[in-house]
């Protein structure tokens, strides 16, 4: 959701220059900046942001430096020389242009007349928004693109973890029943085989990691669809990625093997790396 984007355009007497800024954001917070005259209009751009944008903390600025001569702020003429005389009674041997100085410095000295919007500026000013909101959703594709790559890379390594996970298996049952057969013989206890192989068959069952590789294996082919779906998803990828999480952490509590935990471990630094990226999809 992070992005940039930005517009100018000289008219005959003013330059328009259109900012636009995004973040990450779970929902829509929108901070809008125009030009008094125009605020009236401020409720369709609204609108018509959230519309391109969907998603983020967007700050939208609209800038108007005037360039030609006109200026809408003048010399309140009737006041400044109701000044220029009341000092000149204080001071009658004054000079006129010190007066003149210090007379524009006093209240009311000047004043801003109230322009009227000018619907042709307006539309000038609607097709530079356009422009820049075009400008920070290529923003938002490049970095997709770039995104995609990544979390395409990151599932392909999570997979790769696990299936070397799933190739310690036996070795890692092997070596819990000569454990347990072990603990046993330092026993020296006389032990039904029959009643021991099926004790042994209710451990390695609680132990087993098949089901967590399943649904593991569905998380990420899920996630991977729903990377190539056309609307924005970003909600549902963080859904999937805490979805992974779970099955990971399972696999890592049902390890009970240093090989496979580290791997585990792995699978979970992959699985953060997503994370702090997914908060970037819309």
């Amino acid at each position: 959701m992070t992005g940039f984007g930005k517009a100018s355009l000289q008219l005959a007497a003013k330059k328009i220059t259109v900012e636009v800024k995004s973040l990450n954001s779970k929902g829509l917070d929108l901070n809008v900046r125009i030009p008094s005259v125009y605020r009236e209009m401020e409720l369709g751009l609204r609108n018509e942001v959230a519309a391109r944008l969907e998603r983020g903390k967007i700050d939208l600025a609209v800038y108007i430096e005037l360039t030609g001569e006109q200026t809408s702020t003048k010399i309140n003429v009737p006041i400044v020389q109701a000044y220029m005389q009341q000092m000149k009674a204080v001071l009658p041997q004054a000079d006129e242009t010190e007066l003149m100085k210090m007379a524009v410095r006093m209240p009311d000295a000047l004043k801003t007349e109230r322009e009227e919007i000018d619907e042709n500026d307006w539309l000038e000013i609607q097709k530079v928004i356009q422009e820049a909101l075009a400008n920070i959703a290529q923003f938002r594709v490049d970095e997709g693109a770039s995104l995609e790559k990544e979390f395409t890379l990151r599932i392909g390594n999570i997979r790769r973890y696990m299936q070397e996970a799933l190739a310690l298996d036996p070795e890692r049952v092997q070596a819990i029943k000569d454990r347990l057969q072990s603990a046993i013989a330092e026993l020296q206890v006389q032990v039904d085989e029959n009643r021991f192989e099926q004790e042994l068959i209710y451990y390695l069952e609680k132990l087993d990691i098949t089901e967590e590789k399943v649904r593991l294996t569905n998380h990420l082919d899920y996630f991977i669809e729903t990377l190539q779906g056309a609307e924005a998803n970003g909600r549902k990828l963080g859904f999937i990625t805490q979805e992974m999480g779970r099955e990971i952490n399972t696999m890592g509590s049902k390890a009970n093997h240093a090989t496979m935990q580290k791997l585990v471990v792995q699978m979970k630094d992959e699985l953060e790396k997503i994370k702090e990226q997914v908060l970037n999809v819309l």
